[in-house]
């Protein structure tokens, strides 16, 4: 749906306050309410309001950031970090620290829960823009593999893939944490796995193209006497 920002329809809209976040973290934020409309999440709670009471929303699980980059989505379709200080999502930013990678994929992950599939593309988009460290995408990983669903293997398969290609830094740098990793999360051990026999196994028949004939033929046969 298109927004059009110009419209009677929006100029008129009532405001809504959203309270994101719990504890010291709590922040008010507020909205048109046709806005919160084009979530289909958001709009079953509006349709709760009752037409003399508050017009208030509590999300006390929600990111604040990442609310806050949704709203700014819905008024001009794009939507930046603090840290993107230049404003141009076209220029690839270092992330030493792997926050901003975890920032745009709490994004993602809101843009999945408020059903908005055009913010959650665009939350895709700047994550392949960033540079980061393994340290960085490890912290990444963690939180993709804990926040998003099996099947989601458009997030899911460049981690995974990533993380087939660095094996050298899996065993230098960061051996104890990504075994870690692969212990809290079997999935993500299991997608990396896949990756490197997939691998293996392309190379193999590159190297030896009869490999795979023989592989066929090389079943045990089956015992007479059973």
């Amino acid at each position: 749906m298109e927004l059009q920002l110009t419209s009677a329809r929006f100029l008129t809209s009532p405001i809504v306050e959203i309270e994101v976040g719990e504890g010291d973290d709590k922040t008010t934020l507020t909205a048109h309410q046709t806005l919160l409309r084009e979530s289909p999440f958001l709009e079953e709670l509006v349709n709760q309001f009752e037409d003399s009471g508050p017009r208030r929303i509590e999300l006390p699980a929600e990111n604040v950031q990442a609310f806050g980059c949704f709203l700014q989505f819905q008024y001009t379709r794009d939507y930046t970090l603090p840290s993107e200080t230049n404003g141009s999502t076209e220029v690839a930013t270092a992330d030493s620290s792997g926050e901003e990678l975890l920032q745009h994929a709490r994004v993602y992950t809101l843009a999945e829960k408020l059903e908005l599939p055009i913010l959650k593309t665009l939350a895709h988009k700047k994550i392949h823009r960033v540079n980061s460290t393994p340290g960085g995408e490890l912290a990444y990983a963690r939180y993709v593999y804990t926040h998003t669903l099996p099947d989601d293997m458009t997030i899911r398969k460049p981690i995974a893939a990533y993380w087939a290609d660095q094996g050298h830094v899996l065993r230098h740098d960061l051996k104890e944490e990504f075994k870690q990793l692969c212990l809290d999360l079997p999935e993500f051990a299991y997608d990396v796995l896949t990756l490197l026999f997939d691998k293996q196994e392309k190379g193999a028949k590159k190297t030896n193209p009869e490999i795979e004939s023989v592989m066929r033929g090389s079943g045990r046969k089956r015992r007479r006497d059973i």
